[in-house]
């Protein structure tokens, strides 16, 4: 039976002028895709199109405005290091992200030079964050495009890797399976000498006018952005059934109103309100509390005095505060998602709920404050998870070093 093959070149037949006749020859379906300068062959229909928009070229097609940005930037940081190698100063290795393009020119100015990059996640077309929250679903071919285009910048940097460094299994695996080789899954590490469950025992909010010490029923969720990319609209859902649950649960939300991942409502304004909006008359926003952000310290307070903090994330970026309030000894109830799954083993180290339950959710938050003596056996490893894995002075620092030293070598 034949089958359909299609060629698509802007200037074809161009490198096809043989191999397209021969496969029609032998009994194949063949057409092709050109641009207007592309000549036909006989036998072979072809569909021209035409580059120009209707309204002309514009200054950026929206879909590369996120290219123009870290090419952008690519160029600044050649001319930068191009002066510093005028002033004599030639590197060795160089340490970056290549999120930013800030990596892109890098092998032109100094091939021969090692360049270790920072590799937080490879934007997936399937089984990442895109499409997994059926609430905002996108499967037009137009914004699977944007996606492609978006990581094109991460895959060039890719191509010329010297070796890489990522913070976790999951976050390691977002990366094509042919550059996985040149990769070390080392995280950037948790200082917790410093962040311990030790120290002040009391959180003090003056702003807020709050104050909370151990023993409290308090339910934390920090986030930079509250966002449905760190699941704040599934957290929120639960709260009408959690209040029924425990009336004396206290809610503290942690996090700005701007957009960090993901995209603002559709509606415009910010999450917050339109999770309040949606949710008006469910909640006694008495026990709800929204501090915005507060400082570093803080935040390790409001670890240490929760009775749980709840973690949710899409298939992304692990965050930090994950990890801190682990450090800290909370009792962290995170979304079945990769890389949570990485770091919390269910029942013995935290909890996982499913990101799309929030009743269960609830239940299990009300749960976790109806036994708070249970509680002590996840806290505890809790803490031990990260000191053995995660510790800055005595895991990831030195293995960062090693490898340092080995791409020196």
């Amino acid at each position: 039976m034949a089958r359909t093959i299609l060629f698509i070149h802007q200037n074809f037949p161009g490198q096809y002028r043989h191999l397209a006749p021969a496969l029609r020859a032998r009994g194949e379906r063949v057409l092709a895709i050109g641009g207007p300068t592309a000549r036909e062959l006989p036998g072979i229909p072809l569909h021209r199109y035409d580059p120009m928009p209707a309204g002309g070229v514009p200054a950026c097609h929206p879909w590369v405005s996120d290219l123009q940005t870290k090419v952008l930037r690519a160029e600044a940081v050649g001319r930068t290091l191009e002066g510093l190698l005028a002033q004599g100063r030639q590197p060795d290795l160089i340490v970056g992200h290549p999120g930013w393009g800030e990596l892109l020119a890098l092998k032109d100015l100094l091939p021969a030079v090692p360049v270790l990059h920072q590799v937080e996640f490879v934007y997936q077309l399937e089984g990442g964050d895109v499409g997994f929250d059926p609430e905002f679903p996108d499967r037009s071919w137009r914004n699977r495009t944007r996606i492609r285009l978006r990581r094109s910048t991460q895959l060039l940097a890719l191509q010329d890797l010297d070796w890489g460094l990522a913070p976790t299994p999951w976050q390691a695996s977002t990366v094509p399976a042919a550059y996985r080789q040149r990769l070390s899954v080392i995280h950037e590490g948790i200082d917790t000498a410093v962040i311990t469950p030790e120290g002040p025992a009391e959180l003090n909010l003056q702003q807020a006018g709050l104050r909370f010490r151990p023993g409290a029923e308090v339910v934390s969720f920090v986030a930079r952005n509250l966002e449905p990319y760190r699941g704040f609209h599934r957290f929120m859902r639960a709260l009408p059934l959690l209040q029924q649950l425990r009336p004396q649960a206290q809610v503290l939300i942690v996090g700005g109103l701007d957009v960090s991942y993901g995209a603002a409502p559709a509606g415009g304004g910010n999450w917050k309100d339109v999770l309040l909006a949606e949710l008006g008359g469910q909640l006694d926003l008495s026990r709800i509390h929204f501090v915005g952000k507060i400082p570093h310290g803080l935040l390790h307070q409001l670890f240490r005095v929760c009775a749980c903090h709840v973690y949710l994330t899409y298939p992304f970026v692990l965050s930090w505060s994950l990890l801190e309030a682990m450090a800290c000894g909370a009792v962290v109830i995170g979304s079945a998602t990769p890389p949570v799954q990485d770091v919390i083993e269910d029942g013995v180290n935290g909890h996982l709920v499913d990101f799309f339950e929030a009743e269960a959710l609830a239940h299990r938050i009300a749960a976790v404050l109806a036994d708070p003596a249970g509680q002590r056996p996840l806290r505890a490893e809790a803490r031990r998870t990260v000191v053995e894995r995660f510790d800055l002075q005595t895991v990831c620092l030195p293995e960062q070093l090693a490898l340092v030293d080995r791409l020196l070598r």
